[in-house]
C-alpha cells in the first residue's frame, strides 16, 4: 500500500491502463484457477459419494 503512495497521482491514462491490464490478467487467472478448483471439487463429491454408497452396501472401503 505504501509502494502505491510513492508512485504519485495515478490518475494518468498509462497507469490507468496499466491497473485495468493487471486487474484483467488477475481476472483471467482467477478464472482458470477457479474452472479447475470446481473440476476438483465435483470429483470429490462424485468419489465421497461412490464410497458412501459402497459403504452402505457393505463393501469395506476403509483406508
Amino acid at each position: 500500500m505504501f509502494s502505491l503512495l510513492q508512485l504519485g497521482a495515478l490518475g494518468n491514462p498509462p497507469a490507468l491502463l496499466l491497473g485495468l491490464i493487471l486487474v484483467a490478467l488477475v481476472l483471467l487467472v482467477g478464472r482458470v484457477v477457479m474452472k479447475f478448483a470446481w473440476r476438483l471439487v465435483l470429483l470429490a463429491i462424485i468419489a465421497v459419494t461412490v464410497l458412501w454408497v459402497l459403504g452402505i452396501l457393505g463393501f469395506n472401503v476403509a483406508f
